[in-house]
């Protein structure tokens, strides 16, 4: 069986989720109490986003670079990065990564593309919101993607962090956000919401909006279960 390693703590609480779903996943394909080996490299989170808030892509690279060597040299078999945001420098990592690594951001726009989606708004990290890396990746799959306006962006982030980032839903801040969402979902008509960070499924479910939401969280670890069970 695969053994997986993960770019971990950013953030914690989702880094959290990405183990138990492994496992969970991987006995629920198997059909049997087996798991897979699991390396998790928990890095510093508040120092990755520093390197994202001034746009240092090649620290940043090297950062997830060095992570990955040490998850290689660990035994994993291929990695992930538990995060939206640090794939902004996914292709710069890929092709120098010690290991095979799966995209989520490639995963999401597959599942969209199986969902048969056509109009997405992206809702995520400022980081994530403002680079076009989602929009760009869904429009070679002939999908539409919006991101919210500047300040709603702003509205948005300030949502994630710091308590969100932290595992804690405040539900004021839910409200608040199931708010921006639907908005933004009737403003463009969209058929999809997508989760554009790791730590949003924590606040937001299925059932809170009246359009399907994508969750990149649990996509991502669909596609690593699939990968340890061989069926990718």
């Amino acid at each position: 069986m695969n053994k997986v390693g993960i770019v971990g703590g950013i953030g914690p609480a989702s880094t959290l989720d990405y183990y138990s779903g492994i496992i969970s996943g991987v006995r629920s394909k198997n059909g049997g109490e087996d798991y897979p080996g699991i390396i998790i490299n928990s890095i510093n989170m508040t120092e990755m986003l520093s390197l994202v808030s001034r746009e240092d892509w090649d620290t940043l690279a090297k950062m997830l670079l060095a992570a990955i060597d040490s998850l290689s040299a660990a035994g994993a078999d291929f990695a992930v990065i538990a995060s939206n945001t640090p794939h902004i420098v996914f292709d710069q990592v890929q092709r120098q990564s010690a290991l095979p690594l799966i995209s989520i951001v490639d995963a999401t726009c597959k599942e969209a593309q199986t969902q048969k989606v056509k109009r997405a708004v992206i809702i995520g990290t400022r980081f994530i919101m403002s680079s076009g890396l989602y929009p760009e990746a869904l429009k070679k799959y002939d999908i539409a993607a919006f991101v919210p306006s500047e300040s709603d962006q702003t509205a948005i982030h300030g949502i994630i962090f710091p308590k969100l980032e932290d595992g804690i839903v405040d539900q004021k801040d839910k409200q608040k956000m199931l708010g921006i969402a639907e908005r933004l979902i009737a403003k463009y008509n969209a058929d999809v919401l997508i989760l554009g960070c790791t730590e949003l499924p924590l606040m937001i479910k299925d059932s809170d909006i009246d359009a399907m939401v994508l969750n990149t969280t649990q996509i991502h670890i669909d596609a690593i279960v699939n990968h340890i069970c061989g069926s990718a």
